[in-house]
């Protein structure tokens, strides 16, 4: 009979296999929550594959959704703390209306950064990319507005010596 222990993290583990190669990998609800907060925190997928103890193939294979779900997964992860502190604070408990006040000037903050950094996205477009002919064009013009302008004093300068 295979023994199954329990390591320091809270992970079953088999103390001595029976067959030769790795188990197979069992999902569980525990080990796709697991995947889903990591990928909330913004884990890479070969960070997660380690900590979960399988490899990058399994790792796709059985958490394709959870993967899949990467770019709202920090939002999930938000709503689902505010949801948590909502309920604690509506049975009377004063710590987790606080921690509502904290989440929501955070909020806040964050959609007043989003659309400041909006409306920056505009003004700092970037000026199209000026050739070297163009600028060299630019400076004769210059130069010879600026050799014109030159020309003009002297000659109102000498007119009035005369």
């Amino acid at each position: 009979m295979v023994s199954e222990e329990i390591d320091l993290f809270g992970n079953p583990y088999v103390a001595r296999p029976t067959k030769r190669g790795r188990p197979p990998h069992e999902v569980t609800k525990k080990t796709r929550n697991r995947v889903s907060m990591l990928v909330a925190l913004g884990w890479s997928n070969p960070r997660i594959a380690a900590a979960l103890g399988v490899t990058l193939p399994t790792l796709h294979k059985y958490y394709f959704y959870e993967l899949r779900q990467r770019d709202v997964a920090r939002d999930r992860l938000e709503m689902r703390r505010f949801e948590i502190a909502w309920e604690l604070a509506e049975q009377g408990n004063v710590g987790a209306f606080k921690e509502v006040g904290k989440l929501l000037e955070r909020n806040d903050r964050m959609e007043i950064e989003r659309k400041m950094g909006e409306e920056t996205k505009d003004e700092g477009k970037p000026q199209e990319r000026v050739g070297k002919k163009v600028i060299d064009r630019q400076r004769a013009i210059d130069a010879d507005a600026d050799l014109m302008s030159e020309l003009e004093r002297e000659a109102s300068h000498n007119v009035g010596h005369c």
